[in-house]
């Protein structure tokens, strides 16, 4: 038997009658000179250490941490995991090495107002409470003979990681296909002319088609008013929450 594990052998048969107090010791003994062929149950056996307490990890440090610091570690795990409630955020911080009780981070946030804040499951694209003028509804919901008679413009957004996008798009009433559109993190006037350009340049429509949409404030303002007389498009706006064309424009997106 090699030297080194004769000589573990022997301090571990003087550490067998050990106090309780000296427990930290055994396990310092049993980590510096337990041989690579002995296991931790053998090694534990020898030296009458039970293996629960080679394992134990004092939590004193978890006692001393105080609610403030704790605030602050679960603002930081909110803010790389902002949809983590009490029971997620406290095995996060069981992971980073904070033995903390659940019933203490439940506490602890409902006192600072760091519960999951909810989701919004859908935006308002439509803000018709405005004193712009309104175009009178020349599209009576038929579809036309021929592309380039009617556009129809509406707003809709798009769940991203960081919250929403929004799209504006432009479809030609006749075919159902996408003459326009633009993207941006902004819902205003600057997409909708966007978008507006962007159908203008790709269709160069003929005078008089017309360009349906409805109330909202961003196709109300003056600058888009005056992009739709420049580029020869008459202008024409459904009436408060009409529902079959707010569906139809809703299944030609779909589409």
């Amino acid at each position: 038997m090699p030297n080194g594990i004769t000589q573990w052998q022997c301090e571990s048969t003087s550490n067998r009658r050990a106090a309780p107090a000296n427990r930290r010791r055994q396990r310092e003994l049993l980590n510096r000179h337990r041989p690579a062929a002995c296991s931790v149950r053998r090694g534990c056996k020898m030296i009458d250490l039970p293996r629960s307490s080679y394992y134990y990890r004092s939590t004193a440090g978890a006692f001393n941490l105080n609610d403030t610091d704790l605030v602050a570690i679960i603002e930081d795990i909110q803010d790389e995991l902002p949809c983590y409630g009490y029971r997620r955020v406290t095995h996060e911080l069981h992971r980073r090495g904070h033995l903390v009780n659940h019933k203490r981070v439940a506490r602890v946030m409902r006192a600072n107002g760091l519960g999951i804040k909810p989701r919004r499951r859908y935006v308002r694209t439509t803000d018709s409470s405005h004193d712009s003028p309104i175009y009178p509804n020349l599209y009576r919901n038929l579809i036309p003979p021929r592309p380039d008679m009617v556009w129809v413009a509406d707003f809709t957004y798009i769940r991203i990681a960081a919250g929403f996008c929004y799209l504006a798009v432009i479809l030609d009433a006749c075919s159902r296909k996408v003459v326009g559109y633009a993207l941006s993190k902004r819902l205003d006037t600057p997409l909708a002319l966007a978008a507006l350009h962007s159908a203008v340049e790709n269709r160069k429509p003929p005078q008089g088609c017309i360009h349906h949409t409805d109330r909202g404030c961003q196709y109300a303002s003056e600058t888009y008013r005056r992009a739709l007389d420049a580029a020869g498009l008459t202008g024409s706006m459904s009436a408060v929450g009409n529902p079959i064309t707010t569906r139809r424009r809703k299944a030609s997106r779909r589409r």
